[in-house]
């Protein structure tokens, strides 16, 4: 197996927590309804496309034409998206900065809306300091598709065999090897430690 030179960190649910039922659970308090309104209205297909660069200005536009009963909440989850993002997972943060501070190359690789991730950047400082980031809404690709991890490699110089990939999704995973990266689930901190060993990645 090729020796890592690169690793590429994704950002939501392996270093900073998400989650639309934080501030929805206020809203809509009944758990079926609550259930029924990201099942049928911000759905997960729908939100993705915000993450592939659809402006926010469209999609609620496109919902609200859809189910006008449901306006308010459709406009609420851009108004409230700072509330799904509460903390950051301070044991993965830690790791991907011993990574650095240790010289290895570290860049992230997200499926973010571009205004969403620029506020969280303004949170969460240490999103500013691994050596770059490709964000999904900036260039109108999203994993697990093959292209964003080929413009990943190109706009930052990767080999794909020396490139190790962190997500917390089994689809982006499997992308990322198909595109010819070596690829760990990330399911908690200690975990990826371990992985990190086992590769021999120091941490």
């Amino acid at each position: 197996m090729t020796e890592i030179r690169h690793i590429v960190f994704d950002i939501g649910k392996v270093l900073i927590h998400y989650d639309p039922n934080l501030p929805f659970s206020r809203l809509i308090p009944d758990a079926d309804e609550r259930k029924w309104f990201f099942d049928n209205v911000c759905t997960h297909d729908w939100n993705i496309e915000q993450d592939r660069g659809r402006t926010w200005e469209e999609a609620e536009a496109l919902l609200i034409a859809e189910h006008p009963d449901h306006a308010e909440n459709i406009r609420n989850f851009r108004r409230l998206w700072h509330e799904m993002v509460p903390h950051a997972y301070d044991d993965s943060v830690q790791i991907m900065e011993k990574l650095i501070e240790s010289g290895h190359d570290v860049t992230m690789l997200t499926n973010f809306a571009a205004d969403t991730l620029a506020e969280a950047r303004q949170r969460f400082d240490f999103l500013n300091r691994p050596r770059g980031v490709t964000i999904s809404g900036e260039i109108g690709m999203i994993k697990p598709d093959r292209g964003i991890y080929d413009h990943h490699v190109t706009a930052f110089g990767l080999e794909p065999a020396a490139t190790l990939f962190i997500d917390d999704s089994p689809k982006n995973v499997d992308g990322a090897k198909a595109a010819g990266w070596q690829s760990v689930l990330f399911t908690d901190a200690k975990t990826l430690e371990a992985d990190l060993r086992g590769l021999g990645v120091r941490v």
